[in-house]
Parts: structure tokens; sequence; C-alpha cells
């Protein structure tokens, strides 16, 4: 086999892949509301739905005095911020008529961590720790939960993880006085 060079065959794969994975990332940029957000749920990243839809699903769901700042959803599950907590949502069944709600109260949050996207096919992570014991000041172990949370390339992860920092630094420092 003259002229078959393996070396430059790996090379073609790698640009290919690059290429694939750049026009993945235009267009779920360009067509958010369709292409982008299927392309999204697939690979399990959360998209940002406006409060208002979120209010408009899930609104019933809300305690008194509750109230929506933001939210993100997969294909049928979801994710809302409050005033209160974090709610996540996990709709069941073939129809998802069913719906589980689970929820993380913000004064339990005492760590927040992110990875930004790298330059290929590397999404952004957030991990959120929580203290899962109800009591937070008691004698003895805490207990803490984790929480990974993980959005496309395109999404500005720093405002998100801002905001959970600062609830964080809060709860810390509300524990600790």
């Amino acid at each position: 086999m003259a002229g078959f060079n393996l070396g430059a065959l790996g090379d073609m794969a790698n640009n290919a892949m690059k290429n694939a994975v750049d026009a993945a990332s235009t267009a779920a940029a360009n067509k958010p509301s369709s292409v982008g957000n299927l392309m999204n749920a697939m690979a399990g990243n959360y998209t940002e739905i406006s409060p208002e839809q979120l209010a408009q699903e899930y609104g019933r769901f809300l305690f008194t005095g509750e109230t929506i700042s933001h939210g993100y959803k997969l294909i049928r599950d979801a994710v809302v911020f409050t005033n209160l907590r974090m709610i996540f949502i996990d709709k069941q069944g073939a129809t998802g008529a069913k719906m589980r709600f689970r929820s993380v109260h913000l004064d339990s949050i005492v760590d927040v961590e992110v990875e930004t996207a790298g330059a290929l096919a590397d999404d952004s992570e957030i991990n959120i720790t929580y203290l899962k014991d109800i009591y937070q000041r008691k004698n003895g172990p805490e207990t803490f939960e984790e929480i990974k949370l993980e959005f496309p390339k395109t999404f500005d992860v720093a405002t998100l993880y801002r905001w959970l920092g600062d609830v964080s630094i809060r709860n810390r420092q509300r524990i600790n006085a």
C-alpha cells in the first residue's frame, strides 16, 4: 500500500471530529429553541428556560411567597431555582404526566465548584454540595450530598456559579457564627 499514511488519516479523523463538534455547537447557539435544545438534552445538558415558562408549567407547586428566579430543562426533566430552594423535577412514565419533585433548600448549600468547557466537545459543570442533615447545628459529623449539573459549552456558567457561590458563603457564615 504505497502512499498510505496512518498518521495523516488520524489527523483527518481528528479534524473531522473537531469540525463536527464546532458545527454542532454553532447550530446549538444559533437555533437554541429547537436544534440546540434537542442536541443539548441528548447530551445530558440543561438549557435555560425563562422564569415565565417555568412558572406556567410548575407554578402550582411553589410554596407561599416563593418566586422563580431562573431554571433549566432537559428533554422532560428540569431544575428550577427559587428564592427558597432548588427544585429538581423528574417527569416519569411514557407520557411524563407523573412527576417527582425533589427540593434542596438554599440554606443548606455550603459549597459550589465550576468546571468550564474546554476547546472541543467538553461541557461546563457545576457541582453543588449541600448539607443533608435537617439540623445544621448538631453534635457529630455532618452528612453532605453533591449534585452535578451539566450545561452546554455555549452557556455562560459564570453567572449561575457566582449566584450559588454567594448563597454558599452566606450559609457558611450563618452556620459558623
